[in-house]
């Protein structure tokens, strides 16, 4: 495993576990062959009504705690400073721990404007040291911006969406100017057309490597942290197995040049869903 540090010190595994769209029931068994591949990173939420399944599996597993990185999310329709307190409590609660590791935003949903207030309260736990670090999902750069002006401690990272369709350049470049991580969520495009792209499957034959091995690979050295979900064993064991191997830059720069700005979930502008 390879790990990052963060701009609080505290050091991430590179590569996580996501659990999104895994019922509670499965993301227990998910979670436990995790955990026996060798990911310490989790990564839920509280919208994925599944935090406890993860809690179950982290508990049945006997690994000890501190040796492992818990991440979940504030949901849009809990922002607001007292709400963003009592739903931390509340994950806390469903996952059966005393702490999570990181704390996040779920979106910024700009048209109810809480996301200051929530962020606020965030560092509240964070300066309480009831959460190592917190950070943000799905922020566009003037959401971020405007947190740098309201708030006192800056995010540790920014999930969002992105993968060789959408490689977030702009935003990634943003965020390295100011020492935040940025975070894939559906960093195998969730199955779909990049997984089939000629240029990976081409990449991915000539290292006896598989094309989600060699887009996870393709996000590890683009310094980008990344949370591939899977309910099949075999396919959890495949996406970490993606350290002894490494891409020329001529490959990376072959998988660069596929990015044509192709999202599949919604604009972080647009969304505002509660």
């Amino acid at each position: 495993m390879d790990f990052v540090t963060l701009n609080n010190g505290l050091k991430m595994p590179q590569l996580g576990f996501g659990v999104w769209q895994v019922e509670d029931e499965k993301a227990t068994d998910a979670v436990a062959k995790a955990l026996k591949s060798g990911y310490t990173s989790i990564d839920t939420a509280m919208i994925y009504k599944n935090e406890k399944g993860v809690g179950r599996a982290i508990k049945e597993s006997g690994i000890p705690r501190e040796d492992l990185f818990i991440t979940t999310k504030v949901w849009n329709s809990d922002q607001g400073y007292d709400n963003t307190l009592r739903a931390y409590d509340e994950s806390l609660e469903r996952l059966g721990l005393d702490y999570v590791d990181l704390y996040l935003i779920h979106w910024p949903t700009p048209k109810y404007d809480q996301y200051v207030d929530t962020y606020k309260a965030m560092e509240k736990l964070y300066k309480e040291g009831r959460v190592k670090a917190i950070g943000v999902c799905n922020f566009d750069i003037e959401h971020l911006e405007r947190l740098f002006a309201e708030c006192e401690v800056k995010p540790v990272l920014n999930q969002v969406e992105c993968h060789p369709y959408l490689a977030q350049n702009a935003l990634k470049d943003f965020c390295a100017k100011h020492d935040i991580f940025v975070e894939a969520w559906s960093p195998l495009d969730q199955g779909g057309d990049v997984l089939k792209d000629d240029v990976i499957k081409a990449i991915a034959e000539a290292h006896g490597k598989t094309p989600a091995q060699v887009v996870l690979r393709w996000h590890l050295q683009n310094n980008t942290i990344a949370i591939p979900k899977s309910v099949t064993p075999s396919r959890i064991e495949e996406n970490i197995n993606v350290f002894d191997f490494a891409l020329t830059s001529d490959e990376m720069d072959k998988i660069n040049q596929l990015d044509c700005n192709r999202r599949k979930g919604s604009k972080p502008s647009e969304m505002n869903v509660r």
